[in-house]
């Protein structure tokens, strides 16, 4: 092809298939005109060195001229090395183009060499270049110079001689091209004409190869191929491929057509017939389906005025047509007030004696708990109807909340349903949407109430305290309603928008917190408190029911295993923490599955029976330390009690004086009113150093840390007051702590010890690491009646008001205390 015929061809590539150095951007390229063909078949090889610039995601061959644009540090490096040579550089692509500093076994080991024609720095530092490709290369090693990659390579040069062979295949893959232009028309068909022109077998065929799309891989195979017969029957082979693609993309196209077609013929056709049956007064499917729903609503027993309201709706749906969005919301509507139960029942079972029964096989302990539902219960024997306050049961988790409430719907006889409301935000979770919303539905309380089937069931609203809200509403403001028995006869849900009588509805509620319930809501509830399980009372409800329920499970019997209650004991206090169950049972689970594997390895093998020293070969080591008391006596180590959300545990309190200038410094993750408290117990005693013999002037000299061990974990409230006081006194005058007595109260400035709460919890605590006595506060010592029996025996409650009582019990010696203590214990 002469040079004055040739015409530079512009060549557009997606941006999905060239991402140059750093942009991925719509690039163009262009074939030179700049290289004469030569008429004598030869390969040329030179070697040589030259820079490198890696290419991402776009291959270039020889004769295009291409735009790059270039923003990596060592690729500029590469091209400044360029331009102070002879503007020649290697174009090489890496193998992964999300590496953005590609080493030597990053790129391919063939490229081009091209000529940067013309360089453009651009003000955001990238540079522009227009590069020409002149021949492949293969690179022999990879190096670093300057701060950029430098290759040395041979070039080859495509000057091959035609014979048949190549003649036929150069013919083959202009045919083939045309029909991929025919079937692509994303390549102008202009290009034939260029393509016609070439001579060179291996020119056509990276002539041709640049106008594919393909990925960068199979463009990569091509540069590759230095032979150009075997370049054009790799051409070949690609443009086979890609017509039939073409083609099976062609032939799905038309099946889509033709189907739209079929979609729209059956629609014309339909219209036709119902329009046929309008005339001739055949429309029996509406007519069907409008009886059904007749019968529907007229064995609902809709009250007088839901009634009305349902088949005037009813009659708008029968003269509506049926293609209408309209039509569909009342279907919904109707279909949900005839399932509702409107006066279905089921028939209570008040029987106390049963009731109690039932509570007592189903759950171990929660004695108070089970009395007040049986209270309950039999109020309602007696005046043969149940309407009462609604309860809320308010307790750790895994304390058997959820249960208990299937265990009381058991006993009266009713169906039982849980709502969750933990997490919800939208008003209309409860009263529903209105109709006028597309994908509108009724709220929680109706919903169910169409599920169980009847107006009275027993609903759970657990974890309560964990509703929130936004601007879609308060949900709680809604459940005023729900759970107020003089209101909620008649709740009217958005979406019924007729009232409910939702007065024969047994609510109970759960909560962990009551502090996340808010104060009307609180209102209208009966609080029941549900407290951690004691040591004692989790090796009964393992023994009883867990262990059964997870041999069970896992595929054992009672011939398989047998875990006797000091191997539960073991695993209650160093594998598991928390104040209910849950935790234990998923870790008896796990003891039933270790077991059932050694059955299924070896059939043959004798019953198991775990006890104490075998829980550790089945569970590892032990997970939790237990609680222990000090070893001796301590100067400044005091033994407080504390409360969690999984149960009582003890809180050591240490306190240590420095020479300093009087500050106090408080560690261990303390709150705001642990930190006051701190500071109250401080200033009590120096307030009173006269009496504990402590020197004048120790708030001058003196720095006194206070440190709660655990700092990770945080602490606050101001019952570890006196168990403050008492450490700091003790670091003052160097006088030891009894290492057996536990102590809670909050402190005054004027040393009168003041009432907490969770003696219940902080006694199991002290119990379980074999604590004695307990100082506590007057005020509290009516909870000292809740604690179980067992633990009332085996513990000294010293009742103290003032702050001197405290020390009389605290320290080994001392003589402080004008009055003694208080003590208190049950035998």
């Amino acid at each position: 092809m002469a040079k004055e015929d040739k015409d530079k061809l512009e060549i557009i590539i997606d941006s999905d298939d060239m991402v140059d150095d750093e942009l991925e951007d719509t690039e163009e390229f262009f074939l030179s005109d700049d290289h004469e063909e030569d008429e004598l078949p030869r390969r040329v090889e030179k070697v040589f060195t030259l820079p490198v610039l890696p290419l991402r995601e776009i291959v270039v061959f020889p004769y295009m001229v291409i735009p790059l644009f270039v923003g990596r540090a060592p690729s500029l490096k590469a091209i400044d090395k360029s331009l102070d040579g002879n503007r020649e550089i290697l174009l090489v692509s890496q193998k992964d183009a999300k590496v953005d500093n590609p080493k030597a076994k990053d790129l391919h080991d063939v490229g081009t060499i091209a000529e940067i024609m013309q360089p453009l720095k651009l003000p955001d530092g990238i540079v522009k270049i227009l590069v020409e490709g002149t021949s492949r290369a293969k690179v022999f090693e990879y190096t670093k110079e300057e701060g950029c990659l430098v290759a040395k390579v041979e070039e080859f040069e495509d000057l091959e001689e035609k014979n048949l062979r190549t003649q036929a295949l150069m013919r083959n893959s202009i045919s083939q091209f045309e029909q991929y232009i025919k079937l692509n028309k994303n390549v102008p068909i202009e290009i034939i004409n260029v393509i016609n022109s070439v001579e060179s077998p291996g020119r056509l065929a990276d002539v041709i190869v640049a106008h594919l799309k393909l990925k960068v891989s199979d463009k990569q195979e091509v540069l590759e191929a230095f032979n150009a017969e075997e370049r054009l029957a790799m051409l070949c082979d690609i443009l086979n491929r890609e017509i039939e693609i073409l083609n099976i993309e062609k032939r799905i196209r038309g099946r889509v057509r033709k189907q739209m077609e079929q979609v729209q013929k059956e629609y014309y056709l339909r219209e036709q017939i119902k329009a046929i049956q309008k005339e001739l007064g055949e429309n029996d499917e509406v007519a069907a389906e409008v009886r059904d729903l007749k019968e529907a609503l007229e064995k609902a027993k809709l009250p007088k005025d839901v009634k009305e309201k349902a088949f005037k709706e009813l009659d708008k749906f029968s003269k509506m047509s049926q293609s209408s969005a309209e039509s569909g919301v009342i279907r919904n509507y109707l279909e949900v007030l005839s399932e509702l139960p409107w006066s279905k029942k089921s028939k209570d079972r008040l029987d106390a004696i049963k009731a109690q029964e039932i509570l007592d096989k189903d759950h171990f302990g929660l004695e108070k708990v089970k009395e007040r539902i049986i209270e309950f219960m039999a109020v309602c024997q007696l005046k043969k109807s149940i309407k009462g306050p609604i309860l809320c049961l308010v307790g750790p988790p895994g304390v058997g909340k959820t249960s208990l409430a299937k265990s009381i719907a058991e006993a009266m006889g009713r169906k039982f349903a849980r709502i969750s409301l933990g997490g919800v935000r939208d008003e209309a979770e409860i009263r529903g949407h209105r109709r006028t919303y597309i994908g509108a539905l009724p709220g929680r309380i109706i919903q169910t109430l169409r599920e169980v089937g009847t107006k009275n069931p027993l609903i759970l609203l657990d974890e309560i305290d964990k509703t929130s809200s936004d601007f879609k509403g308060d949900p709680s403001s809604a459940l005023l309603e729900v759970l107020d028995p003089e209101q909620n006869i008649n709740f009217t849900d958005h979406y019924i928008s007729v009232p409910f009588d939702l007065s024969s509805v047994l609510f109970l509620t759960t909560a962990n917190h009551i502090q996340g319930i808010p104060g009307p809501l609180m209102d209208r509830m009966e609080v029941i408190n549900l407290s951690g399980y004691t040591q004692e009372e989790k090796t009964e409800i393992a023994d009883r029911y867990l262990v059964p329920k997870q041999i069970k499970e896992n595929g054992l019997t009672e011939k398989h295993l047998d875990i006797d209650k000091k191997a539960l004991v073991e695993v209650i206090r160093c594998y598991t923490k928390e104040a209910g169950v849950r935790t234990l049972e998923r870790t008896v689970g796990s003891l039933c599955r270790k077991v059932a594997k050694e059955f299924v390895i070896d059939p043959k093998k004798k019953k198991v029976k775990l006890s104490e020293k075998h829980i550790k070969k089945y569970l590892g080591a032990r997970k939790i330390l237990p609680d222990e008391q000090s070893e001796d006596h301590q100067v400044g180590v005091v033994t407080g009690l504390a409360v969690t959300s999984l149960g009582g545990c003890t809180l050591p309190i240490e306190v240590e004086t420095l020479e300093g200038s009087g500050k106090v410094i408080i560690t261990g993750n303390l709150g705001d009113v642990m930190k006051e408290s701190c500071q109250a117990a401080v200033s009590y005693v120096r307030k009173h150093r006269d009496v504990f013999k402590i020197n004048k002037d120790f708030y001058k000299k003196l720095d006194i840390h206070i440190h709660a061990p655990e700092a990770a974990v945080p602490k606050d409230g101001p019952s570890a007051g006196i168990t403050i006081a008492t450490g700091v006194v003790s670091a003052l005058t160097n006088i030891e702590v009894r290492k057996d007595v536990a102590m809670t109260g909050e402190i005054s400035l004027k040393g009168r010890v003041m009432p907490i709460g969770g003696l219940k919890e902080k006694s199991l605590a002290a119990y379980r690491v074999g604590i004695k006595d307990i100082i506590v506060c007057k005020e509290n010592e009516k909870d000292i009646e809740e604690i179980p029996k067992e633990i009332q025996k085996q513990i000294n409650f010293h009742i103290v008001r003032t702050f001197s009582e405290v020390l009389s019990v605290a320290l080994v010696h001392n003589d402080y205390g004008k009055k003694t203590a208080k003590s208190k214990s049950k035998s």
